[in-house]
């Protein structure tokens, strides 16, 4: 994991909102050594109602897209970094199950919302397994989806040593 050297780099504080992981990729960054210099809060906002109210999305926004849609995850990604006055921040919203899937949300559906120094990324992904397995897949492709987003906005490649 090279997060803490792009937020280390780049001196961006981060925060997580997180619906179907449930503080699964805060607990990543906090396993960093060293990462309190640049973690300081994250959001676990798992009904609607708390996305609204502690991440400012519109409901308009759930109701029109639903509560896992990127469109959802944008706005979630945005509110926290506003909220925790954080230069960038990593979300996600979906459906880890067993139960809760539809045809066109299926269980393992997880959207990923990131935030950099005012750029908005979204992505979509379907995760297969357990419960637990989705969760743990969709955490650990946050953190990575945060580190290609940072790299996006400042250029510079993803270094694996």
């Amino acid at each position: 994991m090279k997060i803490d050297r792009l937020l280390a780099e780049h001196q961006l504080l981060v925060t997580t909102a997180e619906s179907c992981t449930g503080g699964l990729v805060a607990s990543a960054l906090v396993d960093i050594p060293g990462i309190s210099d640049y973690f300081k809060e994250g959001y676990i906002t798992y009904a609607p109602q708390a996305k609204e109210k502690i991440l400012g999305v519109l409901p308009e926004t759930i109701s029109d897209y639903g509560v896992v849609s990127e469109q959802t995850a944008r706005e979630m990604a945005e509110g926290a970094a506003k909220q925790a006055h954080a230069g960038c921040a990593v979300a996600t919203t979906g459906v880890a199950g067993p139960g809760g899937g539809t045809l066109k949300t299926p269980v393992g559906t997880v959207c990923f919302g990131c935030f950099v120094q005012g750029k908005i990324f979204s992505g979509t992904e379907h995760f297969t397994g357990t419960r637990s397995e989705i969760r743990h897949a969709a955490a650990a492709y946050a953190i990575a989806f945060l580190e290609r987003c940072i790299i996006k906005t400042y250029g510079g490649t993803l270094c694996e040593s």
